[in-house]
């Protein structure tokens, strides 16, 4: 007869190797940039800059409303509105052509609540591709909500 003997369980120690991932953790986390953030600089004028008005016949108005609409008008206070199909060809088309008939046009840009930011954004693109210079981003007054209800 043999006589066997008795195996012992093995027992390893963990203890270093959770040491070491602690330690390779808290370096990468410690060693990472994080998103750096990305700034857009507004450039706004001085206070002290004198401001002349602008005739009405040389202001459109562009007033963007839900459901990528686009109203708008030659003028500030025209009860009219005409609508145009928000797409990058009718806007361009737009625009190319009222610079060419309205000498140092002003552009009044309006966004409703319903509006889409991206929306606007385009907007601003398109004024830069149709070499419009002279714009401005304004609050919508409860008028021309009152038109663009009545256009619907």
């Amino acid at each position: 007869m043999r006589i066997r003997s008795k195996k012992l369980s093995t027992r390893i120690d963990m203890t270093p190797m959770v040491d070491l991932a602690f330690l390779l953790l808290t370096f990468f986390i410690l060693t990472t940039t994080l998103n750096k953030l990305k700034v857009m600089e507004i450039g706004m004028p001085e206070k002290t800059i004198k401001t002349t008005p602008v005739p009405e016949k040389r202001v459109l108005t562009l007033l963007l409303d839900g459901g990528d609409k686009v109203y708008w008008r030659q003028g500030i206070n025209i009860p009219k509105l005409e609508s145009v199909k928000f797409s990058h060809d009718q806007i361009n088309k737009l625009l190319t052509s009222k610079n060419k008939e309205i000498d140092k046009m002003l552009v009044l840009v309006k966004a409703t609540d319903k509006s889409r930011y991206k929306n606007l954004v385009d907007i601003v693109d398109e004024l830069g591709v149709a070499k419009i210079e002279r714009y401005c981003i304004v609050d919508v007054t409860p008028d021309d909500e009152e038109l663009i209800r009545a256009n619907h």
